[in-house]
């Protein structure tokens, strides 16, 4: 047979029809679906010995030379089930070949988790003879059901982005539609046959066709259980930031000592940065402007060594941002955004901060408006790049995850005590003292500060506020 693949992969879990898809596929002409061929505990099938001569050894030692034997010596066209939790050496690669075809099968996930939980009391798999039928019910719990729904939607959103990011497509059935023999005559087409709906036989049996409430031992509480669900996700925080990558060139190392700072953006960079200076000793000078090689260098000449950054209150960290970036003149302040702020989103700013008709009251409506800005610009509604200065500091993070993340989350209100905590860590008795805050506009946050500053702060930054559980910024205690 030939058409526009060379192998076929369906991407499925337990208990969502897979058995009953893979014998409707046995079925056309030229197609040939060896089983679950990846599956750590065997190979194809229990019991099963090899697929195509390449046994379980072998594809242990070498998964692609299983997907070469069926991708090359099956006749016609091969392919095999793929779940999760299957070898995943192999998933880059089938996922990336547009000679792959791909089929993604989905079921109801708690229809799927019932099933696999009778299948577990039962130790009943496949249904040929309905005489044979064992009956059990499933205990259902929550938790449990979570983590099954989770490790399914996961897997799914990474085919989908895998799909999109190479500009494939895949053709999607639902666990519903196999009973649908013009669904299944689609499929065949899909993959370069041609079969008339009415070819698809099968004799396995659906195992459990009761209804959920006699199927749950405790459907009462699952009902109510179900209830604290958020199937429409109502609870989430949209996020429109856009992705950042780990900014290795920012991070600043010791010569000597094991430490390693990967700062965010104005939080307490400059203090840090003295106090590892203060730390180093005998004049010598910090490590910066890595790239990924060098600082795998750095990383394998320093064992044992610590990652570290620092978490700063939002509103801090933002008035931090607009003192020194946009209302500040000097060195490192952005002047075209600056300018386009004033243009564009009618800012009102000084010459220089010390201008004397610059108030707090102007301050404070200069500052407020930023947070307005931040608001619209962190929600990709203004044409200003989303600075590393104001981005989130989870989106901060989830960038650095890309190369590594940091070992230790340091505060600032604690951050005196976790530095000197750090340095007994890697083996130093005595510790400099953190230098004094770099931040000469902090006070100035103190006086204007009140509750509709922190509202709108919240809305410009809920999910720091949310996952790093920041409270009210105390203007008592600003650190």
């Amino acid at each position: 047979m030939t058409g526009p693949f060379d192998f076929f992969v369906v991407f499925a879990e337990m208990r969502t029809g897979s058995n009953l898809l893979e014998d409707y596929l046995n079925q056309i002409d030229g197609i040939t679906s060896h089983g679950e061929a990846f599956n750590s505990n065997f190979i194809g099938y229990p019991n099963r010995t090899d697929i195509l001569g390449v046994t379980q050894r072998q594809r242990e030692d070498n998964p692609d030379r299983l997907l070469r034997a069926i991708r090359q010596e099956t006749d016609g066209l091969g392919g095999f089930r793929y779940f999760h939790d299957h070898d995943p050496r192999i998933l880059a690669s089938i996922l990336s070949d547009p000679r792959c075809a791909k089929i993604v099968l989905t079921r109801n996930p708690l229809d799927s988790y019932i099933s696999l939980k009778i299948a577990r009391a039962t130790d009943q798999w496949k249904l040929t003879n309905v005489q044979n039928r064992k009956d059990a019910k499933a205990h259902f719990d929550l938790h449990e059901f979570e983590r099954h729904t989770g490790s399914m939607q996961s897997f799914q959103m990474e085919i989908m982005r895998a799909l999109q990011v190479t500009g494939q497509t895949a053709f999607y059935i639902g666990y519903d539609d196999l009973h649908d023999t013009e669904v299944l005559s689609g499929l065949a087409r899909f993959l370069g046959a041609e079969v008339e709906p009415d070819a698809f036989q099968s004799n396995l049996k659906p195992q459990n066709p009761q209804a959920l409430s006699e199927k749950v031992v405790n459907y009462d509480q699952m009902e109510a259980a179900l209830r604290s669900l958020d199937r429409f996700d109502l609870s989430r925080t949209p996020n429109f930031e856009p992705r950042r990558g780990p900014v290795v060139p920012s991070y600043v190392a010791c010569q000597s000592l094991p430490l390693l700072f990967m700062p965010i953006r104005s939080a307490l960079e400059d203090q840090v940065l003295r106090w590892m200076s203060l730390v180093e000793g005998n004049g010598a000078d910090l490590i910066s402007k890595f790239n990924q090689k060098t600082l795998r260098g750095w990383m394998q000449d320093h064992p044992g060594h610590r990652r570290f950054t620092v978490l700063r209150h939002p509103l801090l960290r933002a008035h931090a941002a607009f003192c020194d970036k946009i209302l500040g003149t000097g060195p490192g302040s952005f002047t075209k955004i600056r300018q386009q702020l004033a243009r564009f989103h009618d800012f009102d700013l000084p010459e220089a901060p010390e201008d004397p008709g610059y108030d707090l009251r102007a301050h404070r409506a200069a500052f407020e408006k930023f947070l307005h800005f931040l608001k619209s610009n962190l929600n990709g509604q203004t044409s200003i790049r989303v600075d590393t200065h104001w981005a989130s500091q989870v989106a901060c993070l989830q960038g650095m995850s890309e190369f590594c993340l940091p070992d230790h989350l340091f505060r600032e209100d604690t951050l005196s005590s976790d530095l000197q905590q750090l340095g007994r860590w890697i083996g130093l008795d005595e510790m400099p003292d953190l230098p004094a805050s770099a931040d000469p506009l902090q006070d100035r946050l103190a006086s204007i500060y009140d509750a509709s500053l922190e509202r709108l702060c919240r809305e410009v930054y809920p999910r720091d506020y949310m996952m790093f559980g920041f409270t009210d910024f105390d203007p008592r205690h600003p650190a």
